[in-house]
């Protein structure tokens, strides 16, 4: 198995968006199971570059492709934030580029796999004879909610 980290610097990301704008946080959570009283209390702002985006310089995006992550809770259309400077480690949801083709799995060091979060798919072996390049760890995802029907 050979796998071959990128340096952090290999590819570059611009700064925030000029327009961009901290936007109002609430103080208290937002109950998803039983309601709770309403609270208008607006905490602060909040960037959400600053909070998803840790090291710019070696952080990218992609999109989500399939269901093989379905029970990591990554999605099919998912926006994945993905962190070349964190070190790649046993459990990690990581970027992989497998023989050229790229994919998200959890890494299994142990095992010299790559695992589905998702029982109808099988590990991937990472034998000697595969070339295995970890683009990256999968920090966050955002997932898009909002469906006009």
């Amino acid at each position: 198995m050979k796998v071959i980290p990128l340096k952090p610097s290999a590819i570059p990301f611009e700064s925030a968006s000029p327009n961009a704008r901290p936007l109002p946080l609430y103080a208290s959570g937002v109950s998803a199971g039983f309601p709770s009283p309403a609270d208008d209390y607006i905490e602060g702002s909040i960037d959400l570059h600053e909070q998803l985006v840790k090291h710019p310089a070696s952080t990218f995006f992609a999109r989500a492709n399939g269901h093989s992550m379905k029970h990591r809770g990554i999605f099919d259309g998912d926006l994945l934030v993905i962190d070349r400077a964190v070190n790649p480690f046993s459990g990690a949801v990581v970027i992989a580029a497998i023989n050229g083709e790229m994919a998200c799995k959890i890494l299994d060091k142990e095992r010299k796999q790559l695992l589905a979060a998702n029982p109808q798919y099988s590990p991937i072996n990472l034998s000697d004879d595969i070339d295995c390049l970890i683009e990256g760890v999968v920090t966050h995802s955002v997932r898009h909610h909002y469906f006009k029907g």
